[in-house]
């Protein structure tokens, strides 16, 4: 392994609201009085509903989802007091599970890349344009082509090789630079398969960007496969990563038309133009709290 670090740059520009503001995520068995219990509580310690969206299957007893945003001055002080009274309202009451997240501490992403740069400079890209409400720790690759457009932006580079059937050495060390110190993943076009211990090991969500809509095209060059069929459309899909190989819950996705005309280097250059799109507005939401999880489907609060 080697490393690459440069010294840092000035932190993406974030809301200075999110420095007052939480997002709380409630999931579970849809009830009456849910949102009034969530808004009593919230009510009780001086807190402003900023935004709330909920969703439910069914509301005879179905499956619930709610995101709401409130702001509250002093609110790192208030947070346990809240919690308590949460549980009370929402656990205890309820069985109801949530998430009660200060806003204002970003979520540590750590990126995944190979030689293929054009999804991970646009998300270094807009973290410097303050467009992504993380930081990034760590940029690790299985090939050294990129270090220094990561260098440029002052993000720290590893280089670990992964090579052969074999990816356990590879893992181990992923495992000593991730532990405690990201709380997701983004596999920005990193083309290696994650084992299922590593995926159980690691610990957080990870988030892959895959070639969707062309399903029929495994492998390598799925474009020049998908023009010599003559595709009509092509796109990308975000999805987290589970131990079935591109099976994951999907958070997002997109589709562009293209033609006759287009050759397999124009399909590949529109295809890379979604990718980077689908890929940015997934790595948003989950930054956000916008995406939560039930089984292998996703409620997307977007």
């Amino acid at each position: 392994m080697t490393v690459t670090q440069a010294a840092p740059v000035t932190p993406a520009r974030r809301d200075k609201r999110a420095g007052h503001q939480a997002s709380l995520i409630v999931q579970g068995t849809d009830a009456t009085g849910i949102v009034a219990a969530v808004a009593s509580v919230l009510s009780e310690h001086g807190a402003n509903i900023v935004s709330l969206d909920q969703y439910s299957d069914d509301p005879q007893r179905g499956s619930f989802f709610q995101r709401t945003v409130f702001g509250l001055d002093g609110l790192r002080a208030a947070l346990p007091a809240v919690r308590a009274d949460l549980d009370a309202a929402l656990v205890d009451k309820y069985g109801l599970a949530y998430t009660l997240r200060d806003m204002s501490v970003p979520k540590r992403m750590a990126i995944f890349a190979s030689k293929s740069d054009h999804c991970l400079l646009d998300l270094l890209w807009r973290h410097r344009q303050g467009q992504l409400p993380v930081s990034i720790p760590m940029v690790i690759s299985n090939h050294p082509d990129v270090a220094e457009e990561v260098r440029g932006f002052g993000i720290p580079f590893f280089h670990v090789p992964s090579m052969g059937p074999d990816k356990s050495a590879a893992e181990a060390e992923h495992l000593k630079l991730l532990k405690g110190n990201v709380d997701f993943i983004v596999l920005a076009r990193y083309m290696q398969i994650l084992s299922g211990d590593f995926i159980e090991r690691v610990g957080v969500p990870v988030i892959n960007i895959h070639h969707s809509f062309l399903p029929a095209f495994i492998g390598a060059g799925p474009y020049a496969k998908a023009k010599e069929r003559g595709v009509k459309l092509v796109g990308a899909t975000a999805h987290y990563v589970t131990e079935d190989l591109d099976e994951g819950p999907i958070i997002e996705q997109d589709v562009v038309r293209v033609s006759h005309a287009d050759t397999a280097a124009d399909l590949t250059r529109r295809g890379a133009d979604v990718e980077r799109a689908v890929l940015s507005r997934a790595v948003l939401w989950h930054a956000e709290d916008r995406v939560i999880r039930d089984g292998n489907h996703t409620i997307v609060f977007a």
